[in-house]
């Protein structure tokens, strides 16, 4: 009974996680449990300082309801770490999803570095101690990293190799003293856009991770798909390229080849050296400025090269989304990640490869967004990871 009780409480914090503020009823009827039960469990974590009223709800006609959100002022706190193959952001925030530490970049080359463990360590353990926050106020720290992710057992196969052979959740538990959960960067910010973004409330969805390589995660029925060995969502991999380039998969003819940033600002740079005028002439040449943001700055700006090259690539996507289309026939497609930060500018080449690519029936079912949270959805769902994880008692 008490673990029943001990479930119900993690329960009612993630869904007020999720939803910002719930009514009681609402609450019943998320966690399917009665609502005398509920109200139990809701004053007991008011008592304990998790839980606040917010007062009542607008009025519907009948009695307005109250209304229960997260106490920002509860010092309980997620550290959430967002990894790309260059670049790891760090920030964490409070139970009110608020940014209380601000984001902290480290450029981190993880394909291949066999000391990039334990600089993510130190890494992680310096903001910690410069946050000023107490470790034991910490619920744990959430990761989102690219490569194939054994979630249970905190392993990733394909980057971060710990020196003793420990996967890497517990070697990380072991040098920090923290709580480990990590994730795909790709499904994390399909969880995102999930739960905080464009695909709330909606049952079947495609988020393109558009970043330093091309992800996909698929929301199915309502929730992350991940395949029968949670290795879905491989869309950089479909042969689609117009190349013979080697991919780093070891395969040829990866759509990743042309639609990586990697792959934009090295041809940005090449452009450049056969004399093209462009804004990131000069940019390029900063030291300690990351080419990415760089190139994503341009194009937001209009630069003409870095529009015409992320156009390219924009095309090629959506060529491989056609393909997904008359497979899934989602409702929605989401364009996020850290590419998503050129916005609208990615829109029309998707769209123009949709419509001739795709039968124009099944395209007319499905509409294709920008999203709202680019950048901040990995480390929103990061975040979140340490929520779904963490026992409340």
């Amino acid at each position: 009974m008490i673990e029943k009780a001990q479930s119900l409480r993690s329960d009612i914090i993630k869904h007020l996680y999720y939803k910002d503020s719930l009514s009681l009823a609402q609450l019943s009827k998320l966690t399917n449990k009665s609502l005398p039960l509920v109200t139990k469990v809701v004053n007991e974590l008011m008592a304990d300082g998790y839980i606040k009223d917010q007062g009542l709800a607008q009025s519907t006609g009948g009695r307005r309801a109250s209304l229960f959100l997260l106490n920002p002022e509860m010092q309980k706190y997620i550290v959430s770490i967002a990894m790309d193959q260059f670049t790891t952001r760090m920030a964490i925030y409070d139970l009110s999803r608020t940014i209380v530490f601000p984001t902290k970049t480290l450029e981190l080359i993880i394909p291949g570095d066999a000391k990039a463990v334990d600089r993510l360590i130190a890494f992680i353990d310096e903001n910690i101690k410069a946050s000023g926050i107490d470790i034991e106020k910490i619920l744990g720290v959430g990761i989102g990293i690219p490569g194939f992710i054994d979630v249970e057992e905190g392993i990733n196969n394909s980057h971060l190799r710990t020196k003793d052979g420990k996967p890497l959740a517990k070697y990380m538990l072991d040098k920090l003293g923290l709580p480990i959960f990590m994730d795909n960067d790709s499904s994390l910010i399909a969880l995102a856009e999930l739960n905080f973004g464009a695909a709330v409330g909606r049952q079947d969805v495609m988020v393109a991770n558009i970043g330093w390589g091309t992800g996909l995660g698929m929301i199915v029925n309502g929730k992350l798909y991940r395949g029968s060995s949670g290795y879905a969502g491989e869309f950089s991999h479909i042969p689609l390229s117009n190349t013979n380039n080697l991919c780093s998969c070891g395969k040829r003819g990866c759509l990743e080849v042309e639609t990586s940033l990697l792959v934009m600002t090295e041809r940005a740079k090449e452009e450049i050296k056969n004399g093209a005028a462009t804004s990131m002439t000069q940019l390029f040449k900063e030291s300690g400025r990351n080419v990415g943001e760089i190139f994503l700055e341009a194009a937001s700006n209009h630069d003409p090269l870095a529009v015409s090259i992320l156009s390219d690539a924009a095309f090629l996507i959506g060529k491989g989304l056609a393909t997904l289309i008359h497979i899934m026939n989602p409702e929605r497609i989401v364009l996020s990640g850290r590419g998503a930060i050129a916005g609208k500018i990615l829109l029309p080449s998707v769209q123009q490869a949709v419509n001739e690519f795709c039968i124009p029936r099944i395209a007319g079912q499905t509409t294709i967004v920008v999203s709202e949270l680019a950048a901040d959805a990995e480390l929103l769902a990061a975040a979140s990871l340490v929520i779904e994880n963490s026992k409340f008692d």
